[in-house]
């Protein structure tokens, strides 16, 4: 739900000086967390990934959009909303992953989009309330293929 993180990530700095992940290059870009996503995706459990933006997005957003196409290779299904478009959502104050609709992983970050640490809440209203804003926002967001970022 940010419009930047980790602004001195090695990916970001390197797309920010002109460098693209070549699709058909597999083995360039293929990364842990996506070996991680394709086991997951294999055993037919659905990774959704949605993303709230502020449009016309910032760099980091569309060195993100620019990317996405790694994490749809691994099984991920991703939507995009724009921010204007969630005016009247209740949506939780930080990033989270729903885990088996039980388990809530907080990401914190800091002012600048430095990752600071994950808080995990196994509370069931904490994680109805994410399941909740999820769903409200994934019904409204646009499939990646078909969202233009600007």
């Amino acid at each position: 739900m940010r419009d930047g993180y980790m602004r001195d990530d090695p990916m970001f700095l390197a797309w920010q000086k002109g460098h693209r992940d070549d699709p058909a290059d597999r083995d360039a870009w293929w990364r842990p967390w996506l070996t991680l996503i394709e086991q997951i995706t294999a055993r037919g459990v659905r990774v959704r990934r949605a993303r709230v933006v502020s449009v016309p997005v910032s760099d980091y957003v569309q060195f993100e959009h620019d990317v996405t196409f790694t994490n749809i290779a691994a099984g991920e299904q991703v939507r995009w909303l724009p921010r204007r478009r969630a005016t009247d959502l209740a949506l939780p104050g930080n990033d989270f992953w729903l885990v088996d609709d039980s388990m809530v992983v907080i990401n914190h970050f800091d002012g600048d989009g430095r990752f600071t640490g994950d808080e995990f809440i196994a509370e069931p209203e904490t994680a109805k309330l994410c399941s909740s804003a999820f769903e409200a926002v994934w019904a409204r967001a646009v499939p990646h293929e078909e969202f233009r970022p600007v």
